[in-house]
């Protein structure tokens, strides 16, 4: 199920900027940044349908008030453009804690060109689009209407744009002459989708052209025919998302469906951290990494992450199949893979100082498969005893065994003269009593040692 929900980050000058985060049902795409036009806001009906549209395609859209505009603190007399594109930079450092670094910016008007400033300093950023974008952000004195004289003169006055009135700062437009942005796209290694109506009436199909020249390449225009600039027809702006949604997945195949370590060197911290702001979903975070758990809707849950339960099983399955990805290498053992299966049943009971009955404990089926590239049974047996005794009939299948259909790729454990057939040494998460590596049983032993890897490690009885 989609969510939509308010939240704030601060700016780099201090000021709490207004924003809203909207995520998909299941696994996002990516996480995108979405920048609004000149003296618009996060809530202008075109953005809400383009975030909307691109939340319904697979993204997680974080979009947001630059300062003075909006719900934002500030004084927007005092923004700048410059101002504007270190919001943005703040506003991807909120989403990489809050979901993941952002793969996409997409900005509308003076927005994209904002976007094309700051993308060169996000490393993270796989893809620009610009919707209706200035190639020169000092083209926004084109629409401003009022006494630009007496702006220069006076350190600011009213001016109106798009049929309201703000306060322009003499700074405001002192910055727009110093700002370069083709020459920003220029050093950008990602790839660029120009979005333009040819029909626009407050920036020109001109501006699409320059843009499209100074990127590199891979780099795309497409014409947003008959819209206007602030594409009021709900139809252009659901068009512009899903062509946007279409295009940018071939460009996001290397970040997508992964989570991505904020910060390399973070990565020695060890612990957790498990940060719930209400609901069921909760943000982890370790090692740098950022993670989400959540529980089914049946629950209450919104079904946005793995449950705890299922972090419990993904560490018994990693740790075996490490475990015996070290074990093999030491042998030698040509393993191309190895496969572990956990599976869990959650059987609650109250609590006892001796719950031994299985009423009230959790059972768990480990299932081990290990791929290679030639017969090696053989060798992973010991040799026979040169008297070895009379062979005991294999013991029928228990009844919750698992079978599996690569389980004659499996190697058995090596046995021992002193053993009897059909019996194989307990061990940290053995099989026992199998003669046949087709039906197994995976046995957590309770005094047995654990892998030289594991260490502060207690084993819970459950």
């Amino acid at each position: 199920m989609a969510s939509s929900t308010t939240c704030t980050f601060p700016s780099p000058r201090g000021h709490q900027l207004s924003a809203r985060l909207e995520r998909p049902a299941g696994t996002p795409l990516g996480a995108a940044i979405f920048a609004h036009c000149f003296t618009c806001s996060k809530d202008l009906r075109v953005a809400r349908q383009l975030t909307r549209a691109l939340t319904a395609q697979g993204f997680a859209v974080l979009s947001f008030d630059f300062t003075g505009l909006g719900s934002s603190d500030g004084d927007f007399a005092e923004s700048t453009f410059s101002a504007d594109v270190e919001d943005l930079r703040a506003a991807a450092d909120y989403l990489a804690e809050a979901v993941a670094p952002p793969s996409l910016l997409v900005g509308h008007s003076l927005g994209g060109a904002a976007v094309l400033s700051a993308a060169p300093n996000l490393p993270e950023v796989r893809a620009v689009v610009t919707i209706a974008a200035p190639a020169d952000p000092a083209h926004v004195r084109r629409v401003i209407k009022g006494d630009v004289d007496a702006i220069m003169r006076d350190g600011s006055a009213p001016a109106t744009v798009g049929g309201r009135t703000f306060t322009i700062g003499r700074s405001f437009l002192e910055d727009l002459e110093r700002q370069e942005p083709l020459a920003a796209i220029a050093g950008f290694r990602g790839a660029t989708l120009i979005m333009h109506s040819p029909i626009d009436q407050i920036v020109g199909i001109d501006n699409a052209e320059a843009i499209y020249r100074a990127a590199r390449h891979p780099k795309s225009f497409i014409s947003l025919d008959k819209a206007d600039h602030l594409l009021a027809d709900e139809t252009d702006a659901e068009y512009v998302a899903t062509v946007i949604a279409a295009w940018v997945q071939r460009y996001l195949d290397a970040t997508r469906a992964a989570p991505l370590a904020a910060d390399p060197d973070r990565y020695r911290d060890v612990g957790a951290f498990a940060v719930n702001s209400g609901g069921l979903t909760t943000h982890l975070r370790t090692r740098g990494f950022t993670l989400m758990a959540d529980e089914p809707e049946s629950v209450g849950g919104e079904e946005r992450g793995p449950t705890p339960y299922d972090y419990l099983t993904l560490a018994l399955a990693s740790c075996t199949s490490m475990t015996l990805r070290m074990y093999g290498d030491r042998k030698g053992w040509p393993l191309d893979e190895v496969e572990t299966v956990v599976t869990h049943q959650r059987v609650h009971a109250d609590d006892c100082a001796e719950c031994e009955h299985t009423s009230g404990r959790r059972s768990c089926a480990s299932l081990i498969a290990a791929r290679s590239t030639a017969p090696f049974r053989a060798a992973w047996r010991s040799p026979p005893s040169p008297s070895p005794p009379a062979p005991a009939p294999a013991p029928a299948p228990k009844a919750d065994a698992v079978s599996h259909p690569e389980a004659s790729l499996r190697p058995r454990a090596p046995t021992s003269p002193s053993m009897p057939t059909g019996s194989r040494r307990r061990g940290w998460g053995s099989v026992e009593n199998a003669e046949s590596a087709d039906s197994v049983r995976a046995v957590p032993t309770k005094h047995s040692p654990k892998p030289s890897h594991i260490t502060d490690t207690k084993m819970t009885r459950y």
